[in-house]
């Protein structure tokens, strides 16, 4: 008999959002479990009864921002029963976790993703609960998931906590285009094969977005950056600083697969500048299409890329970088490859469940 898994945290299926939703997605593709996920009715453009063999349940809440929190303990609450294993991704829920199993037998398995509690867009009480709502995680989940070797290590220092390390996969993103497809998207964008760097990201300080902008609009290398810029101060400002320099394109959300297929592989770089949180879905991504890649040097990024990209700490050292002369990196794809496909991925996780 197939075990029953509720997956609760995310804004829901089908996959338009970010790195949790992609996961999702991907793991509800196997037959060897019967999958239930929970998805917030106010951010899914349709609700379905399932999909891709998955039941879906939908929560009146939004599953981001200050709703996370209510969001999973309702989807909790409604998990309480009829379940083997829950899969938790995020901790914004977590202080629920001693009721939940006082009331439950299902075995509770949490991905503690990337530290929220240290990102900088939070006020002073949010990083608190994020810390708190952290601590209930590790404590009363049967097993944690952690995304990185930085976050392993970082569970061990901090509560003496043992971690199953599973990253993401990233295959997803290679497609099939023809050639008048991809023309037609280069054109569209104003650039030429091997001739740009590609940057993409929510725009939020930790992923230093300004040091990219300010290494491209020093070195006057060509840049397509897509990015949420509408959504906070922070973007808003970046745009009408930098939108004035003909050799940076500041791009809208491209939610379109293929058209970021074409955009990625015929990138002369990738430009990854996060500094918070464990394998960033983005970076795994980026990998598979063996172009160099710069990221910003933090632990996490390097143990993704096990120290095979090159890395920058400031526009400076960025700048440096773009000036160099362009070349593929095949030993980033071969490790893309072998570590963060979607099959390896999902064999980690039932085999955890």
């Amino acid at each position: 008999m197939k075990r029953r898994v509720a997956i609760i945290g995310t804004q829901g299926v089908p996959a338009n959002y970010g790195g949790f939703e992609s996961l999702v997605e991907n793991l509800i593709e196997s037959d060897k479990m019967d999958y239930t996920v929970f998805c917030s009715s106010k951010d899914m453009g349709s609700r379905m009864e399932s999909y891709k063999g998955a039941a879906l349940k939908y929560i009146p809440l939004r599953a981001n921002g200050i709703q996370s929190i209510p969001y999973d303990i309702l989807s909790l609450i409604s998990a309480l029963w009829g379940y083997d294993v829950v899969l938790i991704l995020g901790v914004s829920g977590a202080i629920f976790l001693p009721i939940f199993r006082l009331l439950s037998r299902a075995k509770i398995v949490t991905n503690v993703d990337g530290l929220e509690h240290r990102r900088a867009k939070w006020g002073k009480f949010a990083r608190w609960f994020l810390k708190f709502s952290e601590s209930c995680a590790v404590k009363f989940s049967h097993k944690i998931i952690a995304d990185n070797q930085g976050i392993v290590d970082y569970l061990r220092d901090e509560y003496n906590a043992e971690s199953e390390l599973i990253a993401y996969g990233g295959d997803h993103v290679v497609q099939s285009v023809d050639a008048d497809f991809a023309t037609q998207v280069l054109d569209k964008y104003g650039v030429k094969p091997f001739e740009y760097s590609f940057a993409l990201c929510r725009i939020e300080p930790e992923n230093n977005c300004h040091i990219v902008l300010e290494a491209a609009a020093k070195s006057g290398a060509r840049l397509l950056f897509v990015g949420n810029w509408a959504r906070s101060n922070y973007g808003v400002e970046l745009r009408k600083e930098f939108e004035k320099y003909e050799n940076i394109s500041l791009l809208d959300p491209i939610y379109d697969l293929k058209q970021l297929y074409v955009l990625r592989s015929n990138a002369a770089r990738y430009i990854h500048g996060h500094s918070a949180g464990g394998t960033n879905p983005s970076l795994v991504e980026a990998m598979f299409f063996g172009r160099e890649i710069f990221a910003f040097d933090v632990v996490y990024n390097r143990e993704t890329t096990k120290n095979k990209a090159l890395y920058f700490s400031d526009a400076e050292s960025l700048s440096a970088l773009l000036a160099l002369p362009i070349k593929e990196n095949v030993e980033l794809q071969n490790i893309a490859k072998t570590l963060y496909t979607w099959a390896v991925i999902r064999d980690k996780y039932e085999d955890l469940f």
